[in-house]
């Protein structure tokens, strides 16, 4: 597919657009409020596991994987970059978890972790689903923004592989904050707001890691080796054990293998 259209905008500009795309797709998921007051468990353990898979393949082919090239282009150690990178995502986005306060859907508000506060459980609800978005904005980001650095395993086909697979997993994540909203009691249109709003997150992250990397081409390989293990870090902290809290481990484990095939299709087909 050609995205050779798109090389006449700088890679902030494009990250913009791209997260601006992921966005849209979380606020049509919060759509599905206005059709649906409740949601099928197995359904959400399906749409959850697949979200997990999206996440998984796109830290190892879109983010992994070129920083592992990138180093071995630049001559120092391959290993390095990717495994120190890798491991600060996770301390960060642990950090995080602990800072912030959230409650992961269908738990009790007692069981909101982060700093204590008297905060609703809705809005801890909403800040759950925040931050799981913020390592995906970054992901887009720094992908995007490593096109400046003209390295072949940098490609726009491939940022943009990564920018729909994220956008595809954000479809369920934003019925997954809008109905439950609903049926705490919110009306329609203000379950939709702040469903949508959950994923506003995310150009403000592609923003700052675009044009960190941009700006400091040298951490590139550390940048995106950051981005894949805050993902990760997602992936096992939150939606796979969330995925598999009613027992549907069948149909979440087929949601992964799906989304995981998928994922790998759209970075191999495109980029």
């Amino acid at each position: 597919m050609d995205f050779s259209w798109l090389s006449g905008f700088s890679p902030v500009v494009m990250a913009l657009f791209a997260t601006l795309f992921t966005w849209a797709l979380t606020a049509c998921g919060a759509c599905m409020v206005f059709f649906f007051k409740t949601i099928n468990r197995g359904v959400l353990d399906s749409m959850l596991g697949f979200a997990a898979g999206v996440m998984i393949a796109a830290s190892f082919w879109s983010l992994l994987e070129p920083a592992i090239e990138m180093a071995e282009e630049n001559g120092g150690p391959s290993w390095l970059p990717a495994v120190t990178g890798f491991l600060a995502g996770g301390a960060f986005l642990l950090l995080m978890d602990r800072i912030l306060p959230h409650l992961h859907g269908g738990l009790p508000v007692e069981d909101a972790e982060g700093l204590k506060t008297t905060w609703k459980r809705s809005v801890l609800i909403i800040l759950a689903i925040t931050l799981h978005n913020i390592p995906e904005g970054l992901a887009v980001g720094v992908a995007f923004g490593a096109l400046a650095a003209d390295i072949p395993s940098a490609s726009l086909a491939g940022a943009v592989a990564l920018a729909i697979g994220i956008g595809l997993q954000n479809f369920p994540e934003g019925a997954a904050v809008s109905i439950p909203l609903r049926r705490e009691g919110f009306s329609r249109m203000k379950s939709f707001f702040y469903g949508q709003l959950s994923g506003i997150v995310e150009p403000v992250a592609a923003l700052v890691g675009a044009v960190l990397v941009v700006s400091m081409k040298q951490i590139l390989p550390y940048a995106l080796s950051f981005a894949a293990g805050a993902m990760i870090y997602v992936v096992v902290e939150e939606l796979i054990p969330e995925s598999q809290r009613d027992k549907n481990t069948d149909l979440s484990t087929i949601g992964a293998m799906l989304g995981f095939a998928v994922m790998m299709l759209l970075d191999v087909a495109l980029g």
